[in-house]
C-alpha cells in the first residue's frame, strides 16, 4: 500500500529530516580541521523543501538559523531548478545578501530525484580565518566591511560534486592558515554531500508528492502552535531597553530598543529608538536580528515547536535601514553578535511585562571572541586560535541559572584546555568559576568565568571583541544585578592593565591574558532564598559568606555549613 500524507506520516518524515540535519552536524564536527568547529561547534545544519522553506535543522546554535532562512530566500532568487545540478555545492558569506559576518561560511546543496529538484540541504560554519585586517576577523574597531575578510557573492564552489580549483585557489591566496579553512570548507561540502544522499533517500522512500504534502502540513502545525501560544498572553505594546558597551571605534555606550506589538494570535517587532549605525563592528545584519527575534519570541511562547519556517508566520520585523540592526554597506558587522545578544536580552525584559512566569532574567549578554595569531615554534607555520566565550545565564523563574554554559543565541561549547594547549603555543593558567558574580535573588543567576591565557611566543596578536563591562546582567522582580566582565593583561602583577573590551594589539611571550566574562542576574527578592541553596553555594565558594550576608541578609557560620545537608 502506497504511503499517505497523514498526520503519523508527517511526523515519520520530520523525525527522518531532523536526523538528517543533526548527521550532517556530526559529519561535520568529525571531518573538520579548526577547534571552533571541532570543540565550540559553532555551527548549524538544515534541510530545506524546494521552494527554500526550512523543514528541519540540527540542534546547534539558534543565532544561525536565519543564516539560512533569508539566504535561501536569496538563492532560491538567483538559481532556476535548471541551473542546480546533482552535486553542487553553493557557497557565500555575505552579511549584506541574507548572511551574518564573513567569518560564517554558508553552503547550500540542491537535492534532485530523477533530475527533478527537490530539496536542498545547507551547513554554516565559523571560519578560523578569511582574510582581513585582522586574523580571525575578531577585531573590534574594524570600520567597513572591506576590512573584515573575503566576501562571497552566491557561487559554486562545487560543480557536480568537482571542486572549482580556481575558487579554491582564490581563498587560499587571501587566507592566512589555507589549510584549516579549506579543510574546514570540505567538511561542509561532505556533510552537505551525506545530507543530500539522505534526503534523496526519504523521497525515494515516501515519493516526492508525499513528502511535500507532508512538509507543508508540518510547517502548518507549527504556525498553528506559535499562533496558539500568542493567543495566551495579552495583548499590548511591550518594550525593553538594553546597551552595547561601545562600538570599539568610540566609547559611546550603543542604545538598543525593541517594541513588541502582540495582538490576538500575531506579534509584530520594531526596533523604534534604536541607535543609528556607528563606525566600528558591532552593526548587526537583517539576518542575525531575525535570529535574534525569532529565538526569543519561540523560546517564550512554545519552546518545543517543531523549529521551521512555519513558526516564523505569525511575526513580523520592522527595522529601519541605517540603524545598529539593519546598517547600509559598507558598515562593518564582524562583531555584530554582541549587538544582537542585546535583542534578546531586550526582548526578555520587554516579555517580563506579559509573561513574567515564562522569561529569564538578564545573562551575560555578549560573546567574548579572542583571535590569537603567530607562528608556530616548532612548525614555523602561521597560526590562529580562535577563543569564544560567553559567561553567566540568568536565573529563571523556578531554578538558578545555569553555571558554566552559555546562554541565548549561540549556545557554544566549551574549548578543552588540552585540545587547546596541544594545538597552540598558548598555556590556560586559570579557569574556573567567579564567586559573586551571579545576582543574588530568590533564584541566584549563573557565575561568570575567568579563563587566563599564557602566550609561549614573541609577537602574538590579540584580537578581540566583547562587551557588558560598562552595563551589568538585569535582575528581575527584585532580583540583583549580575557582575560585569573585564579583560586584564598580566593580572596581579605590578604591569596588569585593564584593556579595552574591543581592539587589537600585540602580546609578547610571557604575557596572559585573563578574560573575566560577565555573571547574570538574579530571579526574585534574594530574601525569599531557600536557606539550604544558600548554604551550598557558600560551601561550593560560589557566594562568599560577606555577599551572603549584604546579599541575602544571613550571617553563614561554620556550624551551619557543617549540618548542611546535600
Amino acid at each position: 500500500m502506497p504511503y499517505q500524507a497523514d498526520p503519523i506520516t508527517m511526523q515519520v518524515i520530520r523525525y527522518a529530516l531532523e536526523q538528517v540535519a543533526d548527521e550532517m552536524g556530526f559529519t561535520l564536527v568529525r571531518t573538520a580541521r579548526s577547534t571552533i568547529i571541532k570543540e565550540i561547534k559553532d555551527i548549524s545544519c538544515a534541510v530545506f523543501d524546494r521552494h527554500g522553506n526550512t523543514v528541519a535543522q540540527a540542534h546547534h546554535a539558534p543565532m544561525l538559523l536565519t543564516g539560512f532562512e533569508l539566504g535561501m530566500r536569496a538563492l532560491r532568487r538567483k538559481y532556476g531548478d535548471d541551473e542546480l545540478d546533482e552535486g553542487d555545492i553553493i557557497v557565500f558569506n555575505d552579511p549584506y545578501a541574507g548572511g551574518q559576518h564573513v567569518m560564517d561560511m554558508v553552503t547550500f546543496a540542491p537535492v534532485k530525484l530523477n533530475g527533478e529538484l527537490v530539496g536542498f540541504v545547507g551547513s554554516i560554519a565559523h571560519h578560523t580565518d578569511m582574510g582581513g585586517a585582522a586574523p580571525g576577523g575578531t577585531a573590534g574597531g574594524l570600520t567597513e566591511i572591506y576590512l573584515e575578510g573575503l566576501r562571497l557573492p552566491f557561487v559554486k564552489l562545487y560543480k557536480q560534486g568537482q571542486e572549482d580549483p580556481e575558487l579554491f585557489g582564490i581563498l587560499a591566496n587571501n587566507i592566512r592558515v589555507p589549510d584549516k579553512t579549506l579543510g574546514d570548507i570540505r567538511a561542509q561540502a561532505s556533510a552537505n554531500f551525506v545530507g543530500a544522499a539522505r534526503v534523496r533517500e526519504v523521497f525515494q522512500k515516501y515519493t516526492p508528492q508525499v513528502v511535500q504534502q507532508c512538509l507543508d502540513m508540518l510547517l502548518d502545525v507549527s504556525e498553528a502552535r506559535i499562533r496558539a501560544g500568542l493567543r495566551r498572553f495579552p495583548d499590548g505594546t511591550y518594550s525593553g531597553v538594553d546597551w552595547v558597551d561601545d562600538d570599539g571605534f568610540s566609547d559611546d555606550p550603543i542604545r538598543l530598543q525593541v517594541n513588541i506589538h502582540k495582538h490576538g494570535d500575531q506579534a509584530t517587532v520594531d526596533f523604534e529608538g534604536t541607535a543609528e549605525q556607528v563606525q566600528g563592528n558591532i552593526n548587526c545584519p537583517i539576518a542575525t536580528v531575525y535570529a535574534a527575534v525569532y529565538y526569543a519570541l519561540i523560546a517564550v511562547i512554545d519552546p518545543h515547536v517543531p523549529p521551521n519556517s512555519g513558526c516564523y508566520r505569525p511575526f513580523t520585523i520592522h527595522a529601519r535601514e541605517g540603524l545598529i540592526v539593519n546598517p547600509r554597506m559598507p558598515a562593518a558587522v564582524g562583531a555584530r553578535t554582541n549587538t544582537s545578544q542585546k535583542i534578546t536580552e531586550a526582548m526578555m525584559l520587554a516579555l517580563a511585562d506579559a509573561v513574567p512566569d515564562r522569561v529569564m532574567a538578564g545573562s551575560h549578554g555578549q560573546i567574548t571572541n579572542c583571535g590569537f595569531s603567530g607562528y608556530h615554534p616548532r612548525s614555523g607555520k602561521r597560526f590562529v586560535y580562535i577563543d569564544i566565550q560567553g559567561g553567566g545565564a540568568g536565573a529563571r523563574p523556578t531554578k538558578d541559572g545555569r553555571d558554566g554554559q552559555d546562554s541565548h543565541l549561540a549556545r557554544f561549547k566549551n574549548t578543552p584546555i588540552e585540545a587547546v594547549e596541544m594545538e597552540y603555543p598558548v598555556r590556560i593558567e586559570r579557569y574556573e568559576f567567579i564567586p559573586d558574580s551571579g545576582g543574588a535573588g530568590k533564584y541566584r543567576g549563573a557565575l561568570g568565568l575567568r579563563r587566563d591565557i599564557r602566550v609561549l611566543v614573541d609577537d602574538v596578536t590579540w584580537a578581540r571583541y566583547g562587551d557588558r563591562q560598562k552595563f551589568a546582567p538585569f535582575g528581575l522582580f527584585g532580583g540583583k544585578e549580575g557582575a560585569k566582565g573585564a579583560f586584564l593583561l598580566n593580572p596581579d602583577t605590578p604591569q596588569e592593565r585593564r584593556m579595552k573590551s574591543k581592539g587589537l594589539d600585540r602580546l609578547k611571550a610571557g604575557d596572559v591574558v585573563s578574560l573575566r566574562l560577565p555573571g547574570a542576574g538574579g530571579y526574585g527578592d534574594p530574601s525569599e532564598r531557600d536557606l539550604q541553596a544558600l548554604l551550598r553555594d557558600v560551601r561550593d565558594g560560589k557566594v562568599t559568606p560577606e555577599r551572603a550576608r549584604s546579599d541575602y541578609g544571613v550571617r553563614v557560620t561554620a556550624e551551619m555549613l557543617t549540618a548542611l545537608e546535600d
